[in-house]
């Protein structure tokens, strides 16, 4: 657990905290690895072979999504058969993993308490993966409502998530969801304008220009369709400079599109590990963050962490159903404009350019200390508890 994220954080803080940690975590075939459990001090990791879940195309994210359970209950049956749990945090994605609670509820009287990070089959049937009259969305909203019974809590991101839940699921307690957003330890990161220069160019980054970066996962989430249209608007504009930087299935689209029409002030960089991602986007000006317009699900990316936790001010190009433009424009520490339109970003990204960046990027800091640290969200699991 010596990596950061909004996972491993949070777990990190029930060990600070004298908690006997138990995780549960897919070894992705990708990984190479079969399944097994270490013990450390403090907590013990059980790794559990599967096929490839994320990253991956859409038969083989749903054969997971299909088999993960029933690999997970034999694997904790074998190697956790001793361990009586208090407590079970678990998060979505996936959402199959009713029949896991289930069994360690009624084997161990635990409380459970589940992080929701995305609500599917929804998001899927969103992105037109399949039908919301079809076989596969009624089996798994069949298995979203299992798994929303055996919980005793559900924790959501954002208040839109909360109001999502209970208007479309009524049989759902309204006392037991609430607020419990993502968060990570933070990171004290220095900025250091001889760096900031060294990385410019090393990239070949202009620095007199602004720099937007978007660094995460590049997939159908994303709307990249949408993206490539935005970054061509804005296409060799000397005062404004664009970089991706992720991996994903839509990856190879932004790439023909730079191949093809060779941008000069856009930069795409096929993912980099997290430390030296960090490292870079000291050097970069303004987040970004992109959802796909069809969204009716209240998407909030965990990546806008990234960017407040380096002082960056973040531009949010989304659907109306979120409410992370909301929290952003609200705090005071960004802008957010309606995916699918184009024009509408460009004028966005003009508006950018006129203001005060670093003070917004200090205020972007300020308001993830205040609300966005795992201190915040251990308190508010812990007080549930209670």
């Amino acid at each position: 657990m010596d990596k950061h994220g909004i996972y491993t954080d949070l777990l990190r803080k029930f060990v600070q905290e004298g908690h006997n940690v138990y995780i549960t975590a897919p070894a992705e075939r990708r990984m190479h690895e079969t399944t097994s459990v270490k013990n450390f001090d403090g907590y013990c990791v059980l790794r559990v072979r599967t096929v490839n879940m994320q990253k991956t195309n859409v038969i083989e994210k749903g054969i997971g999504t299909l088999t993960i359970e029933m690999l997970f209950l034999n694997a904790i049956k074998k190697y956790y058969g001793n361990v009586k749990f208090d407590l079970v945090l678990y998060s979505t994605p996936p959402i199959t993993f009713a029949n896991v609670i289930y069994y360690i509820k009624r084997r161990d009287g635990a409380k459970t308490y589940l992080l929701l990070k995305d609500i599917f089959p929804q998001n899927a049937v969103d992105l037109g993966m399949f039908s919301k009259d079809g076989i596969l969305c009624k089996y798994f909203r069949h298995k979203e409502k299992q798994l929303y019974s055996q919980s005793d809590y559900i924790g959501c991101m954002s208040q839109a998530n909360v109001n999502y839940v209970l208007a479309h699921n009524p049989s759902v307690d309204k006392n037991i969801v609430h607020v419990s957003p993502n968060s990570i330890e933070p990171v004290d990161i220095k900025h250091d304008e001889h760096r900031k220069t060294e990385l410019r160019a090393k990239y070949n980054i202009p620095l007199n220009t602004t720099v937007f970066v978007y660094g995460g996962n590049l997939g159908k989430p994303q709307g990249i369709s949408f993206v490539i249209e935005c970054l061509r608007a804005n296409a060799n504009k000397p005062d404004r400079f664009f970089v991706i930087c992720g991996t994903g299935t839509e990856y190879p689209k932004l790439k023909r599109y730079i191949d093809e029409e060779h941008p000069e002030n856009v930069l795409l960089i096929n993912g980099l590990p997290k430390q030296e991602y960090e490292d870079f986007i000291t050097s970069c000006d303004v987040g970004m963050i992109f959802l796909d317009k069809r969204f009716t699900i209240p998407n909030f990316p965990s990546r806008l962490l990234s960017y407040m936790q380096s002082s960056m001010p973040v531009l949010a190009c989304t659907d109306e159903n979120t409410d992370v433009g909301k929290v952003i424009t609200e705090g005071q520490f960004g802008w957010w404009c309606k995916a699918g339109n184009v024009d509408s970003f460009t004028l966005t990204a003009e508006r950018v350019l006129g203001e005060n960046i670093i003070s917004m990027g200090k205020k972007a800091h300020e308001y993830l200390m205040e609300n966005y640290t795992v201190q915040n969200t251990y308190k508010i699991i812990m007080e549930h508890l209670e």
